[in-house]
């Protein structure tokens, strides 16, 4: 695995609901572009104001609606713009020393791909299925029937992946995220992620894995790395239900895939409920504070540094809430400073300890309202004492000397907290 994914930070963002482009009427992938992907450009400052340094953009390519029903990867979404827009992007991105990373979507394909309009029984099978009396029935993923699935047992299938990466990485781009990652066989990604390592080195390839045995299935497929959503469960139930017992058996959990590999972390994705709405918005910056102290590879939903709110619903347009349209500039967003200056602080104490990438995390002191972690090296430490309660608390301090930041007060070796209050410390 390259070095570069050890210092890089994300800020994650889904591209056709922050330009605001049509996601359900009056969307063809056959249109002509219209120029909304420079609405990024404004925002890239922001990234670098964050902390942060890279941009892990969902889906960019032609489709039908949402985005993860491709029908071209080798096409700029006509609603985002053309070649042209997304080379400016990448340009105005690498000024700023700002990594990309693309969504991949590899497991199906929209109905209206191509290749799927184009299926013939006596063609090469790159779709999963069944001829049944000439007509051609799709295995869909998930029963979603407009997604149909890719044959990943097929040679056909694993050449258009390796061209379509290379293709993109080519274009100066660092690396993939694979969507749905879970649903597709690893040594299909065994077979596949090799290749394109032999032309791009320095590529990174997180997959999107939401269940099964996350050790077994990088060692198996060669991803470098996998979503952690084990941990962001733990984080925002064992702080939203008061029960930090399970906040501490996720760390302890997380840990043990350190032997093999670097989880990407997140707190907040374009999938899921945002934090301030799933913990509240005065319990964010605990939730951030164990976030960046912690190991793995971080990434900030964009808007999340802001407090926004929104609630994922599942029904059609259930996730819209979730991925807004973005004002013309980081100037025009509203939000909760605290918030944001939680986000800053504690992205700035990670670049100042790059160890924490791959550190492993003790559990201090735990109840359900309270919990104090410390994560270590032989020479320097950090500790995090949080206080979901409406009662002060006093902690052990962990041998920490100075807190860093929150509202937490250090003496005698031990850190007072406030209601609902917290602190990170270093040694």
């Amino acid at each position: 695995m390259p070095d570069w994914p050890e210092h890089v930070l994300w800020w994650h963002l889904y591209p056709l609901g922050f330009v605001g482009a049509p996601i359900r009427d009056g969307v063809d992938p056959d249109a002509e572009p219209e120029h909304r992907l420079d609405r990024l450009e404004p925002w890239l400052d922001h990234v670098i104001e964050l902390g942060l340094n890279g941009l892990l953009l969902g889906p960019v390519f032609a489709a039908e609606t949402h985005g993860y029903d491709t029908v071209d990867h080798f096409r700029i979404d006509p609603r985002l713009g053309d070649d042209a827009d997304f080379d400016r992007l990448v340009a105005a991105a690498r000024e700023r020393g700002i990594r990309i990373l693309l969504d991949g979507v590899f497991n199906h394909v929209g109905r209206g791909h191509p290749a799927f309009r184009d299926q013939r029984e006596d063609g090469p099978q790159l779709f999963r299925g069944r001829w049944i009396d000439g007509r051609f029935e799709a295995d869909v993923f998930e029963g979603h029937d407009a997604l149909v699935a890719l044959d990943h047992s097929s040679p056909a299938v694993a050449d258009l992946v390796v061209e379509i990466m290379c293709h993109w990485l080519e274009r100066g781009v660092d690396g993939w995220r694979l969507d749905a990652a879970y649903a597709v066989p690893p040594t299909f990604w065994a077979e596949v992620l090799p290749r394109v390592r032999e032309r791009f080195p320095g590529a990174w390839f997180l997959g999107e894995v939401i269940h099964g045995e996350a050790a077994q299935i990088v060692q198996e497929s060669s991803m470098d790395s996998l979503t952690q959503y084990e941990l962001w469960q733990g984080i925002w139930h064992g702080i939203a239900d008061g029960n930090l017992f399970e906040l501490g058996h996720a760390i302890e959990r997380h840990d043990e895939l350190l032997r093999v590999f670097v989880p990407q972390t997140f707190v907040g994705n374009h999938d899921v409920t945002r934090i301030a709405s799933a913990v509240g918005v005065d319990l964010v910056p605990h939730a951030l504070a164990v976030l960046f102290t912690v190991a793995g590879t971080p990434s900030v939903y964009a808007g999340d540094e802001f407090g926004w709110t929104a609630v994922k619903e599942e029904r059609l347009g259930g996730d819209d809430a979730v991925r807004p349209e973005f004002p013309a500039s980081p100037a025009d967003a509203e939000g909760d400073a605290r918030i944001f200056e939680a986000h800053r602080a504690l992205i700035a104490l990670r670049r100042r300890k790059p160890w924490l990438w791959r550190a492993h995390t003790d559990v201090v002191e735990l109840a359900n309202t309270a919990i104090v972690l410390r994560t270590a090296t032989a020479d320097d430490a950090v500790v995090v004492a949080l206080n979901i309660g409406d009662e002060p608390v006093t902690l052990p301090a962990a041998d920490a000397r100075a807190v860093v930041t929150g509202d937490g007060t250090l003496a005698d070796g031990r850190v007072e907290l406030g209601p609902r209050g917290w602190a990170v410390l270093e040694a």
